[in-house]
C-alpha cells in the first residue's frame, strides 16, 4: 500500500503481524501503539520535550500533539486529509492514537464514506445499536458520536462524528492493554487530585501571603534607606 495516495489515505489504518512478535503490532500509518514518546517524536519531527504532563501520579500520562500539513516535513501529501493526531502516551509508552480529518478533505463524504473507508482495510464494521455517545478523545468536553467500531481484544479502532466542530470526523485507535491500564490510572488521578485539593489551597494561600509578605519587606528596605521627612 502506497501511503502517499490521498484516496487511501483514510483507511490506512494498519494491523500487522510483526516477526518475531507473539502479539500483533497495532499501527496507525508507521506509528506503532506501544511505541516510546522518543520514537514517535522522531517521525513527525516534534520535540518529546513539548508533550503535555496530562498527570504525574500514580503513572506518568503525556499528550503530544502534531499537526502534519505544517510540520510532516514532506512526509505528508498536502492532499492528506489527516487535520491534527494526538499521541497519549502511558508510562512513556503510546496507548492511543486519536486522529482528527479537516473537514475541508471530508466535505461531501458522508458517514457511510467513511466507514466503507476504514472498512477497507478492517473488513466489516461494527455499528453501535444506538447512535453511541462516546468521548474518542478527553481533550474536548462535549461526547462525539461513535459510528462504527473494528478491532478485538487486543485493540480497538473506532470512527466518531465529533460534536465540536460540526460536520467532522475522528478516528480513534488504541492498545486495549494499555488503554485499559491508562483508564484506571487516569480515574486514580482525579481520585487524588479531589483528595489533595484541601492541602493545595492551603499551600497556594501560604505561598501567596509568603509572597505579599516578602515584597512588604523589600520594600520597607528600600524605602526606609531613601526617606526623607
Amino acid at each position: 500500500m502506497n501511503r502517499l495516495v490521498p484516496a487511501l489515505c483514510l483507511a490506512m489504518v494498519i494491523v500487522a503481524a510483526a516477526p518475531g512478535m507473539a502479539q500483533n503490532q497495532v499501527q496507525y500509518r508507521e506509528f506503532v501503539l506501544g511505541s516510546d514518546l522518543a520514537a514517535v517524536a522522531a517521525l513527525t519531527g516534534a520535540k518529546a520535550a513539548d508533550a503535555k504532563v496530562i498527570h504525574q501520579r500514580p503513572a506518568v500520562m503525556k499528550d503530544l500533539e502534531w499537526r502534519p500539513r505544517y510540520y510532516s516535513r514532506g512526509l505528508w501529501p498536502p492532499t492528506d486529509p489527516v487535520e491534527v493526531v494526538i499521541f497519549k502516551f502511558y508510562e512513556d509508552q503510546l496507548f492511543r492514537i486519536i486522529v482528527d480529518y479537516g473537514r475541508d478533505r471530508t466535505e461531501g463524504m458522508s458517514e457511510q464514506d467513511l466507514i466503507d473507508a476504514v472498512s477497507a482495510t478492517y473488513g466489516q464494521a461494527s455499528k453501535p445499536l444506538a447512535r453511541a455517545s462516546r468521548k474518542g478523545s478527553e481533550d474536548y468536553g462535549a461526547p462525539d458520536i461513535l459510528l462504527a467500531t473494528w478491532g478485538d481484544n487486543e485493540y480497538s479502532v473506532m470512527l466518531f462524528r465529533t460534536s465540536y466542530q460540526a460536520g467532522g470526523f475522528r478516528l480513534a485507535i488504541a492498545l486495549s492493554r494499555l488503554d485499559n491500564l491508562a483508564q484506571s490510572a487516569m480515574l486514580e488521578a482525579v481520585r487524588l487530585d479531589a483528595l489533595e485539593a484541601p492541602q493545595r489551597e492551603i499551600d497556594r494561600k501560604k505561598k501567596v501571603a509568603d509572597n505579599d509578605q516578602a515584597a512588604r519587606e523589600k520594600a520597607k528596605i528600600e524605602n526606609k534607606a531613601v526617606f526623607k521627612p
